[in-house]
């Protein structure tokens, strides 16, 4: 787990250029070979702006329907809304070299003063760019530490409400099988994975957590696929650590959990909650940095932790299909309380769960 020290070069806020609304048009064509979304498209949260307006543009891998650039989307969508910012965005980069040409395009034509997305395919290339850009402050989702004077990173800190939800899963499972599907072995994967089997453990010490990975961040049809092999070896509980896996768990009439944002409405009687990742505070913390002149290189993780509002369990669901106990709810919110007072600090464990598969290609 990467530190969360801070390096000692703030870079100052330039302001921003005014030709906005000219540059997206001009850029339109560039980005647009890239897959993605300009700001001018339907769907983007782009807005006017002041001199004093900070300019953040949103450079996503995957499609905004996959949760977890679908997070940070919503966070940014929701402080550009407030007026606190204008925002832009361009998501589909499936390629490190996409990725590079876009952020180079953006740089050119837009000149924002922040950039957000994540780097976990294209680390190497977003870093690279960050280096040669000091005068950009860049914020990304990022396995790896910060990079001195400019590039901040992020990361979905999900522990608390995963343990949580392990919780209620070890309460509700029959069998003693649950199963999750996952994205990847990686260390802010298994991490989530852990914690929710620690909290299934905690409310039954026998429960059996099946794990497989999908070896991909987006892939439902996968993700599916391997939640039919859990059901079939027994799993009556499931983690949709990855889209995909609740249309399995509606289809078979089984509880399940969601992941990033409040997925209910996919599954309104098998979905018992999800885990929920609020970037705002990551963001607004970003923005104000930039905004004063402060900012500089951090690990932003502590922003996604429950005790600072950056993640939360969505409330769990009472119209299920199925009964949650009474006991098992306030036992939840009991340990819920703890981690929010600081009287219980969830582990992190970010080593690969124990017996785990990879299914993907």
């Amino acid at each position: 787990m990467s530190s969360m020290s801070t390096t000692q070069q703030p870079i100052a806020r330039r302001r921003r250029r005014t030709a906005l609304v000219a540059g997206l048009t001009a850029s339109a064509l560039v980005l647009a070979a890239c897959g993605g979304n300009t700001g001018e498209e339907e769907g983007s949260g782009s807005s006017s702006a002041g001199e004093d307006t900070v300019s953040v543009f949103g450079v996503f891998a995957t499609p905004l329907e996959e949760p977890w650039d679908g997070a940070i989307h919503a966070a940014l969508t929701a402080v550009a809304e407030d007026g606190q910012i204008t925002y832009d965005y361009v998501d589909d980069l499936g390629t490190a070299d996409e990725m590079e040409r876009a952020l180079r395009d953006i740089i050119a034509s837009e000149n924002p003063d922040v950039i957000v997305g994540d780097a976990f395919a294209a680390e190497d290339a977003v870093r690279e760019v960050a280096k040669e850009f000091p005068d950009t402050a860049f914020a990304f989702g990022s396995g790896g530490e910060e990079q001195a004077p400019n590039f901040s990173v992020f990361d979905n800190w999900l522990q608390d409400p995963a343990y949580l939800a392990g919780m209620l899963a070890g309460g509700l499972t029959k069998t003693g099988t649950i199963g999750v599907v996952g994205a990847m072995p990686i260390p802010e994967v298994n991490r989530i994975v852990n914690a929710f089997t620690t909290g299934a453990q905690e409310s039954r010490p026998d429960a059996r957590v099946t794990v497989s990975f999908i070896n991909s961040f987006f892939d439902p049809a996968t993700a599916k696929q391997a939640a039919e092999a859990a059901i079939a070896g027994g799993a009556d509980v499931l983690f949709a650590e990855r889209d995909g896996v609740i249309a399995a768990a509606e289809e078979h009439k089984l509880p399940v959990f969601g992941m990033m944002v409040d997925q209910k409405d996919q599954a309104p009687e098998y979905v018992v909650s999800s885990l929920v990742w609020d970037m705002q505070p990551t963001i607004e913390a970003v923005v104000a940095a930039v905004k004063d002149g402060s900012y500089e290189a951090q690990n932003l993780a502590e922003y996604s932790f429950m005790k600072n509002g950056g993640s939360s369990l969505a409330p769990i669901n009472t119209g299920t299909a199925f009964e949650i106990p009474a006991d098992l709810v306030t036992k939840v919110e009991d340990r819920q309380a703890e981690i929010e007072d600081g009287g219980f600090t969830t582990p992190v464990n970010e080593d690969e769960p124990a017996g785990s598969t990879t299914v993907g290609e």
